[in-house]
């Protein structure tokens, strides 16, 4: 396993393999590929030339970054893949104010442990359009 915050070889055949599960409308690989390379910052956890996990953040660039998606495939879970990846990203961010989240309620634990502190986050989902991501 390595780490990579180098896009620019990466496709949307390297992005399939089972990412999103029980997202009720999730990017297709070539979406998912479109917001990678949009975003600010991005970590990608490899095995080989397969991604297996990644991270990305979108800021402003001088005060403060979002870090919408935090994946890990099923198969590499539990083995501190994620862990890397959020560690690598604020260590990317480091110079700003602030860097935010959100996340569902069962996750708040590894994030805690991560340094993170729990503030309250609003938002909307538009979770019936279907929106061909």
């Amino acid at each position: 396993m390595h780490y990579t915050d180098d896009l620019s070889t990466l496709s949307a055949h390297q992005l399939t393999g089972g990412f999103f599960v029980g997202w009720p409308d999730p990017p297709s690989p070539d979406k998912h590929l479109e917001i990678l390379k949009s975003s600010y910052k991005v970590w990608l956890a490899m095995d080989g030339d397969q991604v297996c996990g990644f991270i990305n953040a979108i800021s402003d660039g001088l005060y403060s970054a979002f870090i919408p998606m935090l994946e890990v495939l099923p198969g590499y879970q539990q083995q501190g893949v994620g862990s890397d990846l959020i560690l690598r990203m604020l260590e990317s961010l480091s110079d700003l104010y602030s860097i935010d989240l959100c996340c569902d309620e069962n996750v708040i634990p590894f994030y805690i442990r991560l340094g993170f502190t729990q503030t309250t986050c609003m938002s909307i989902r538009h979770y019936n359009r279907q929106n061909g991501l």
